[in-house]
């Protein structure tokens, strides 16, 4: 298969190639070069990991109950320091 560099660097990935590759618009491609030539590669979602797991979480109650459970209780000495102070 051959494609063409346009004068604003682009190429066009033959039909064949983007449907065997599952190549969408938009999706990321790596370049990478060897000695003999140039490789390009499928890459991978632009999505970070924790990203794709965001919101699938259910907990059974708020972030800081949870972690008063896990460590203990905050201590309350130093935000009645504070209220001392005013």
């Amino acid at each position: 298969m051959r494609s063409t560099i346009s004068s604003k660097g682009q190429i066009t990935v033959p039909v064949e190639l983007r449907e065997a590759l599952g190549l969408r618009p938009g999706t990321p491609v790596v370049f990478e070069r060897h000695p003999e030539g140039a490789l390009l590669r499928k890459g991978g979602t632009r999505e970070h990991p924790v990203e794709r797991a965001y919101g699938r979480l259910s907990l059974p109650g708020t972030v800081d109950e949870i972690l008063d459970e896990m460590r203990g209780p905050r201590p309350r000495a130093a935000a009645a320091r504070k209220r001392a102070r005013r």
